[in-house]
C-alpha cells in the first residue's frame, strides 16, 4: 500500500501502533509476549480497530474457544464492522458476534453446527455473506485479497519465547498465521500450556505477537468417530456395491472419503468382504484422511499404507504414535496435520472422492445448503472435483478418463472418480433426489450472485445408492444422464417419473447396474460382515490403544 505522500509500509506502522497500544495497556501484565487470561480483553481492544478483518481459528476439530468467549464481550461501540473468516462456524460464540453488533460481514467454508441460527441471522440482515467457500479457496484468498489484520489462533502448548507446539491438530493454524505474520498482521495464540521446552516447534515464535495461557484446554470436536453399532445393514449392501462396482473396477488406491455412515461402512467391509474379493493390495492403500476410526481394522490388515490427515480425532493419539509408517509422526511421536495441504492432496494426489450429501438433481449437481440451513460445503467441493491441472496417470484416472471420451475424437486425458452416496430418502423421510436443488431459492432469499452448488454434475462420475450405481461417465446425452439418475432414484418422486424402457436400456448397457448385475447376494449384506461392530471392539482391534471420547462410551 502506498500513500499519496510515497509511503509504502503503513501496514508496518499501523502494526506498531497496535502493538504500542496493547504494550501500554498491558503494562507489566505483558511478559515477553506472555500476558494472563484475565487481560484479554483490554488486549483485543487495544489490536482491533474498527472494520478488521479477523481470521478467527473455527476448524473442522480445535476451536480457538476462549478468544472466541473473548470476543464477544468486546464494547460494540468501540470495535465493529468485523470482517471475520472462518473455515468451520462450529460455537455459538461464532455467530454471537453478529448479534452483538462487533461483526457484520463473514466469509467462511463450512457450518455444520450453526447452519440453521446463520441462515436465520442472514435472512435477517444481521450478517452479509461475502461467499460460501471451500477450504483451499478461503486459505488462497488470505494471500490475495482476504489476508487478515488480525489472526486469532489455538495451540496445544507454548514456550516462554513464544514459540508454538500445535500437536496433532495443527489443521489450519500454519497457513492462518503465516499469511498474518506476513503481511504485518496481528497474531494472537491461546495455548492450554506454557512451558520450558516444546516437544518441537511448530510455529516459530517470530510470527507470533501474543500469548494467553486459556482457562479450560481448547475444544476439539471429534467430528469424523462414528460409532460402527449405528451403521445398518442398507449402508452394509450400499459399502459391497462400492467395493465391487467401483473400487475394484477402478482399482482405486488414492483416495478420500467424506464423513459418514456410508463410508465407515466402506472401511469397515475393508478387511472381511474386499479381502474375500482377493483386493487386499489392489484397492484403498493411500488416503488423504482424518485418522478414522473405522480405518483402525483396515489399518492392522494390512491394507492402508499411508495416510494424510486434515486433522486428528480425539482418542487416536496413542495409535497413531504407534503407527510412525502409516501416519505422518514427527520425531516427538505426534502427528501434525496440515488441512491446507491435505485438501491439495485430495484434490490432485487422489484418484477418488466419495462421500454423501442432501439433495442431488437431475443433472447430478448437489448440495448441502438447503432451505432454512446454510451449512457450508467445506473440503468437498475441491476433493470431489475433477483436476484439470493433474498431469500424472493412474489406473483409475485413465480408465475414467477413457470411459468419459470414448467414441470422441478429443485428446485422451484421464478423470477423477467423483462418487455421490446416499440413501434415496434422507432423515425424516426426505428425498435426496429432487428436481431442482433448494439451492436456487436460497440464492435469490440471501442475494448470492448463484446458486451454492457444493459439487457440480459434470464433476459427478457415479451417483450410488441402495438401488444401484449410475455411471455418469458412460451417458452420452443428457436424456441419458437423467435417466441414469432416474433409475437409481428409488421410490422418491423423481425416481418414480423415470421412463421404464429407458432405464432397462441403460442397465443392458452396463451404465446402471443393480446389486446382482455385479454378483452381490443381498442377503449376504448383514452387519455380520463389519470388521467391528461396535466401539468396543474398535478399541480390540487397536490392541488397547485407541481411547474413544466419552460420549463414545457405553462400558
Amino acid at each position: 500500500m502506498m500513500t499519496a505522500t510515497g509511503r509504502w509500509n503503513t501496514l508496518q506502522t499501523n502494526r506498531q501502533q497496535r502493538l504500542q497500544r496493547a504494550a501500554d495497556v498491558l503494562g507489566n501484565d505483558l511478559q515477553g509476549k506472555l500476558f494472563p487470561q484475565q487481560r484479554i480483553g483490554d488486549c483485543l481492544h487495544a489490536v482491533l480497530e474498527a472494520g478488521d478483518r479477523v481470521c478467527l481459528e473455527g476448524n473442522n476439530q480445535k476451536q480457538a474457544d476462549f478468544l472466541a468467549r473473548a470476543l464477544t464481550k468486546l464494547d460494540a461501540a468501540r470495535i465493529h464492522d468485523l470482517h471475520m473468516l472462518l473455515s468451520v462456524l462450529a460455537l455459538p460464540e461464532h455467530l454471537d458476534v453478529f448479534d452483538k453488533g462487533i461483526a457484520s460481514k463473514l466469509d467462511f467454508s463450512f457450518s455444520g453446527p450453526q447452519a440453521a441460527r446463520l441462515a436465520k441471522l442472514a435472512s435477517g440482515g444481521k450478517l452479509n455473506i461475502g461467499a460460501i467457500h471451500t477450504y483451499l479457496e478461503l486459505y488462497a484468498r488470505y494471500f490475495v485479497d482476504l489476508t487478515p489484520r488480525v489472526a486469532l489462533v489455538a495451540a496445544q502448548s507454548a514456550d516462554r519465547a513464544g514459540n508454538l507446539y500445535t500437536g496433532p491438530n495443527t489443521e489450519d493454524t500454519p497457513t492462518i498465521v503465516e499469511a498474518t505474520a506476513f503481511k504485518s498482521g496481528i497474531v494472537i495464540a491461546q495455548v492450554n500450556e506454557i512451558v520450558d521446552v516444546l516437544p518441537r516447534v511448530d510455529i516459530p515464535a517470530g510470527w507470533v505477537d501474543f500469548v494467553v495461557q486459556a482457562p479450560t484446554p481448547h475444544y476439539i470436536e471429534p467430528l469424523f468417530t462414528r460409532d460402527p453399532a449405528l451403521i445398518s445393514e442398507i449402508q452394509v449392501l450400499m459399502a459391497m456395491m462400492a467395493i465391487k462396482g467401483i473400487y475394484a473396477e477402478y482399482e482405486v488406491k488414492r483416495l478420500n472419503h467424506g464423513i459418514g455412515f456410508d463410508t465407515a461402512a466402506i472401511e469397515l467391509l475393508l478387511p472381511t468382504y474386499a479381502a474375500s474379493l482377493g483386493l487386499k493390495g489392489k484397492i484403498a492403500s493411500h488416503w488423504a484422511l482424518n485418522p478414522h476410526p473405522a480405518l483402525i481394522p483396515a489399518i492392522e490388515a494390512g491394507f492402508v499404507e499411508s495416510v494424510h490427515s486434515f486433522g486428528s480425532e480425539l482418542g487416536m493419539e496413542d495409535y497413531i504414535r504407534a503407527r510412525p509408517d502409516v501416519f505422518f509422526v514427527g520425531a516427538d511421536g505426534s502427528m501434525r496435520s496440515n488441512r491446507a495441504l491435505s485438501q491439495a492432496a485430495g484434490h490432485y494426489a487422489c484418484d477418488m472422492f466419495i462421500g454423501s450429501t442432501l439433495q442431488i438433481d437431475l443433472q447430478g449437481n448437489s448440495s448441502t445448503a438447503t432451505l432454512g440451513r446454510i451449512a457450508g460445503f467445506g473440503g468437498a467441493p475441491n476433493m470431489g472435483a475433477d483436476a484439470r491441472g493433474r498431469r500424472h496417470a493412474s489406473p483409475a484416472w485413465l480408465k475414467a478418463g477413457r470411459e468419459a471420451r470414448a467414441g470422441s475424437n478429443q485428446i485422451p486425458r484421464g478423470q477423477k472418480l467423483v462418487v455421490q452416496m446416499v440413501e434415496t430418502f434422507r432423515e425424516h423421510m426426505q428425498p435426496a433426489f429432487v428436481e431442482k436443488l433448494d439451492a436456487w431459492q436460497l440464492a435469490e432469499q440471501a442475494n448470492m450472485a448463484i446458486p451454492p452448488v457444493m459439487i457440480y454434475g459434470d464433476d459427478v462420475t457415479h451417483i450410488l445408492t441402495e438401488e444401484g450405481i449410475a455411471n455418469l461417465l458412460l451417458c452420452r446425452s443428457e436424456e441419458e444422464r437423467e435417466q441414469a439418475i432416474r433409475g437409481v432414484a428409488g421410490y422418491t418422486p423423481v425416481g418414480l417419473t423415470r421412463d421404464k424402457r429407458m432405464v432397462e436400456n441403460l442397465r443392458d448397457r452396463g451404465i446402471i447396474k443393480r446389486a446382482e448385475d455385479m454378483g452381490i447376494d443381498k442377503r449376504m449384506a448383514t452387519r455380520d460382515l463389519l470388521a467391528a461392530k461396535n466401539m468396543k471392539d474398535l478399541v480390540r482391534a487397536s490392541g488397547g490403544l485407541y481411547q474413544p471420547p466419552k460420549r463414545f462410551r457405553n462400558w
